[in-house]
């Protein structure tokens, strides 16, 4: 089981896969069982963006365990958000928030072990 992060700018934080664009993050999606997936929603200019890949984890029924939004865009990230909580299973978690520090330290723990 892996974790996600899209995005094309910030680093990647430990333990988790880095995805610099939406094509990488649906194959992730596609061809691995993912924990936790951290999207952003800009993604470069004139590129898919976060938004795709929520249409894309929507049509495929493609969904991971835990989602967080860690998009700056407060619209995006709205948006994004509504559009996931309407269509993913009840057992998926969904946050409109960045990944807590807490957690990004626990998972950065855990692969140490």
């Amino acid at each position: 089981m892996i974790h996600v992060y899209l995005d094309d700018m910030r680093p990647c934080p430990k333990g988790f896969i880095p995805a610099h664009n939406a094509d990488e993050c649906m194959i992730l999606l596609e061809d691995c069982d993912v924990n936790i997936l951290s999207l952003d929603h800009d993604l470069g200019w004139n590129q898919k963006n976060g938004s795709d890949v929520v249409n894309w984890m929507i049509e495929k029924k493609r969904f991971p365990k835990e989602i967080y939004l860690h998009s700056s865009s407060l619209p995006a990230r709205k948006q994004m958000y509504e559009r996931l909580y309407m269509a993913k299973p009840e057992e998926v978690l969904l946050y409109q928030i960045p990944i807590p520090e807490a957690k990004l330290y626990q998972i950065a723990t855990e692969i140490r072990t």
